[in-house]
């Protein structure tokens, strides 16, 4: 792999699940919580995000999230 494509990878993680209230971000049950995957940039974690969101729109408990993984794995780094 080039260093540009490592230097341009700005990896995303995806996950849902069941909130226990609508005004908070606590998961009921942690072993129920929908790992849907890592991305390698934002663009491609907001249309993953953007599809399981769509799945549950029935369910008002049911919430997805993008983390920002390249902000954990190097905080000091660009965004």
């Amino acid at each position: 792999m080039s260093e540009d494509a490592t230097e341009k990878q700005l990896l995303h993680l995806v996950i849902g699940g069941e909130l226990t209230s609508l005004e908070g971000k606590t998961f009921r049950d942690l072993d129920a919580l929908d790992i849907v995957g890592v991305y390698p940039n934002y663009e491609t974690a907001v249309a993953a995000w953007k599809s399981k969101a769509q799945q549950t729109v029935d369910n008002a408990h049911m919430r997805y999230f993008v983390v920002h993984l390249h902000r954990l794995l190097d905080p000091q780094g660009d965004k």
